[in-house]
């Protein structure tokens, strides 16, 4: 909560110079309200770490994990009733990246489209773009200067091809609505081209007819698979979303042959976040229970910070080379987690047995043994 708190005023203040006429400060703090689920989203694990090792540190300090240590719980079972208290904290933080995150990453977009005209995302200068079969065995392209909320579009453009990737009518409209599978044009301009344009042009000589024809519609309704849902999930970050969400616009892009890697590994990354707080409990383990005969708990409360600004900065390379590497997605979302697990254990075990370790080194160093 500290954490959470400290973030927040910090955007707050942050953005208070983009407070002004369309930007008041009521919006400001409804924007803040909104992101706030996202930060405890990013803040909850290396908040765990600090806690975690806060309270083993106290009960380094007090002895009271001799105690525990001479009444028989060994260093590896006093992990595992770690991992058992930290099941409802996994419980919930699957609740809240399935659940409440991407509801208030979605608000938050809207609440960017109405306030400041713009939800960021990977959005072209000529604006965002995307591609689907028709009926008849076609392609269609659809551009889209401007989103708004609820479904809502500007500057709409549509290409649609034949089977053989000719263009055979281009349609422009001020606005538009996506509403249940559907998307309904006003005002829209209609530019017709004719079967035979391509060779009346190829020939060079007048044609018989026009070969466009430009039609004034008031309205039109498109049948398409892009929904207001599907818009959002175009401007959000993948992890962000829910995995219902995740799946239904992988489901979208392999369809229309788009390019879907980012979102897979996105999608194993949502799978393995639960599981990134046993991590770093597995972490704070062997930091919380070194013996200290002075203090200490400054010393492992900063090596745990830097442990987890560590392991973050780990998990995004591994995310940037395994894209560019196209590493397996599993790869890519486990890998950082399964690196850093295997290394606490090792930490803890030879904590558990470092008398054993090194009586066994000493017996069995070559140099060790006397002469006969």
């Amino acid at each position: 909560m500290a954490l959470l708190g400290l973030f927040t005023f910090f955007a707050l203040v942050d953005d208070l110079d983009n407070v002004g006429d369309k930007f008041s400060m009521m919006a400001l703090l409804y924007m803040q309200a909104l992101a706030i689920p996202t930060r405890l989203y990013d803040l909850l694990p290396i908040g765990l770490l600090i806690g975690a090792i806060l309270a083993l540190a106290g009960l380094a300090q007090r002895n009271e994990l001799v105690i525990l240590r001479v009444s028989g719980v060994s260093g590896m079972k006093l992990l595992r009733m770690l991992w058992i208290v930290t099941i409802p904290l996994m419980i919930g933080a699957g609740l809240l990246s399935e659940y409440v995150t991407p509801w208030a990453e979605m608000k938050s977009g809207e609440a960017n489209l109405l306030f400041r005209g713009k939800a960021g995302g990977d959005r072209l200068n000529s604006g965002y773009w995307f591609k689907e079969p028709t009926a008849n065995g076609g392609t269609r392209i659809i551009n889209i200067g401007e989103l708004k909320g609820d479904g809502q579009v500007n500057a709409v453009t549509l290409y649609e091809f034949k089977k053989d990737l000719t263009l055979s009518v281009l349609s422009t409209a001020p606005t538009g609505l996506f509403t249940h599978g559907d998307l309904v044009l006003k005002d829209v301009s209609e530019t017709r081209l004719d079967d035979n344009a391509a060779e009346a042009l190829a020939d060079a000589r007048p044609p018989k007819s026009p070969p466009a024809t430009v039609v004034k519609v008031p309205e039109r309704t498109v049948d398409t698979t892009l929904s207001a849902e599907r818009l959002l999930a175009r401007v959000l970050t993948p992890e962000r979303m829910s995995i219902v969400t995740l799946l239904d616009y992988v489901d979208y892009l392999r369809n229309n042959q788009l390019q879907y890697g980012r979102q897979v590994v996105a999608l194993w990354r949502k799978l393995a976040y639960p599981f990134t707080l046993l991590v770093m409990i597995t972490i704070a383990a062997p930091i919380g229970l070194m013996q200290t005969r002075r203090g200490g708990v400054g010393a492992k409360v900063f090596l745990g910070i830097l442990l987890g600004v560590g392991f973050f900065m780990l998990n995004q390379l591994a995310l940037n080379v395994g894209m560019l590497g196209k590493w397996p997605p599993w790869l890519t979302a486990l890998g950082p987690n399964l690196g850093a697990v295997i290394l606490a254990l090792g930490a803890m075990s030879y904590m558990e047995y470092r008398h054993t370790i090194t009586r066994i080194i000493q017996q069995r160093w070559p140099w060790s043994k006397s002469p006969a």
